[in-house]
């Protein structure tokens, strides 16, 4: 029987944090990875999640027919504008981003490729072929865990941003965010959202 890894045990570290901010850092993390426009839960953005799953599920089956089974982990997002003004003064609409799903240090690009040519059968979705394959490498971050709607995270951004100008941090990445709950199932006041910001 295959092993089964799971994300949340065996990276504890990457899948917590406080109420409070803090510096943590990571090394190499590899994803599948979408990118878009638009706002939030948008037609485009939810198109993009309705391939994303389907492939990350499609690489598991393939692993776990190797003996390495894994569960497919939280869906995470980076974010961000083409524009000098700050992003929450930016329209959604106008929003950019990068769905990703992490994925285990044994999902080889073959793994992928081969994933993707069977989901594409099975599914018939473009969008399949836009998803790539990704390594990222974060670095040193600020985080902290925001409870409470999407609607209310500017405040706690707001603490990240006051925590990085006390310590003389700045900003060296895109704006990322780690969904730890299923808005479907978790009322708003309750949903947790990891919010993460590599700095120098």
């Amino acid at each position: 029987m295959a092993t089964k890894l799971d994300f949340e045990k065996e990276y504890k570290h990457y899948y917590t944090a406080k109420t409070t901010p803090a510096v943590v850092e990571f090394g190499k993390v590899s994803y599948l990875a979408i990118e878009g426009k638009g706002e939030p839960a948008g037609e485009v953005f939810t198109k993009a999640v309705e391939a994303l799953y389907p492939l990350a599920y499609g690489v598991k089956n393939i692993c776990k027919k190797q003996g390495k089974d894994f569960g497919v982990p939280k869906l995470e997002g980076l974010w961000w504008v083409k524009s000098n003004k700050p992003a929450l003064d930016v329209p959604r609409s106008e929003w950019y981003w990068k769905l990703l799903i992490r994925m285990p240090d044994f999902a080889t690009s073959e793994i992928i490729k081969n994933a993707k040519e069977e989901v594409f059968k099975k599914k018939g979705l473009d969008l399949i072929k836009e998803i790539k394959f990704e390594t990222m490498n974060e670095a040193e971050s600020v985080q902290i865990v925001h409870i409470g709607s999407y609607a209310t995270e500017p405040e706690t951004i707001k603490k990240m941003k006051d925590f990085m100008k006390g310590n003389n941090y700045t900003e060296n990445g895109l704006h990322h965010e780690i969904y730890l709950s299923d808005p479907r199932k978790t009322v708003p006041e309750k949903m947790k959202t990891i919010l993460r910001q590599p700095i120098k």
